[in-house]
């Protein structure tokens, strides 16, 4: 794909976009089934729900709905669960450590936009060695995304303009966000996508299959 302007910013979401943390959100999830008698779901199914939250992966092991008795109780075991070990298998995708690597020098700067809450993010962030300019969580503002309001406040962290950004994410909220925000609108398939995603209908301006090709289009130019 042919980036035409390469932008000051790179803002990205967390989960399935910069750190892949579905191996340690699938151990928690199967030791939700474990906790209820159940059996282990295979990891695939889990890795395409992690994009829609803890909510969403209490439904996958239960088939407890959101509205249902025991879903709360049971989501916050869920979370405990990965809170107590929510680094040990997750790493970021191939090659953005070298991306972001070169977005860290001035004038370019990189940040972090995700509706995932600031108790899990901080320790993983640490854990992976990372050091964003602007990490906005789900719990920082009234809204989250698919508002705009955090992109906003990571750009001026940033001290660049919101034209001057890309927002990059595996979710068709991330796209509205962007696109609502006033950034350039980046769509990666290597992400948590499920059979019902179709990244080709989503309000992207750019799209990339791989990590690596995103790498490529941002650094080998």
């Amino acid at each position: 794909m042919t980036v035409s302007a390469l932008p000051r910013g790179l803002l990205f979401d967390l989960d399935g976009t910069l750190v892949d943390t579905a191996p340690d959100l699938a151990r928690a999830t199967n030791a939700l089934r474990t906790h209820h008698g159940l059996a282990a779901l295979p990891f695939e199914t889990i890795r395409a729900q992690v994009s829609n939250g803890g909510s969403a992966l209490v439904t996958l092991a239960l088939g407890l709905a959101l509205e249902a008795p025991g879903h709360g109780e049971a989501r916050q075991f869920l979370l405990d669960a990965y809170a107590r070990d929510l680094a040990t298998h997750s790493r970021l995708f191939p090659g953005l450590q070298r991306l972001i690597d070169h977005w860290s020098q001035a004038p370019r700067a990189w940040g972090i936009v995700t509706n995932k809450p600031r108790a899990y993010t901080e320790p993983l962030v640490a854990a992976l060695g990372l050091d964003p300019g602007a990490l906005l969580c789900a719990d920082d503002l009234p809204v989250k995304k698919p508002a705009p309001e955090p992109l906003w406040a990571a750009a001026e962290r940033l001290g660049i303009a919101p034209a001057a950004c890309w927002y990059i994410g595996d979710h068709r909220r991330d796209m509205e966000a962007a696109r609502a925000a006033g950034m350039t609108a980046v769509a990666v398939g290597y992400g948590y996508l499920d059979a019902t995603d179709a990244i080709e209908e989503w309000p992207a301006e750019l799209r990339f299959a791989t990590p690596e090709a995103l790498v490529s289009a941002l650094l080998d130019r």
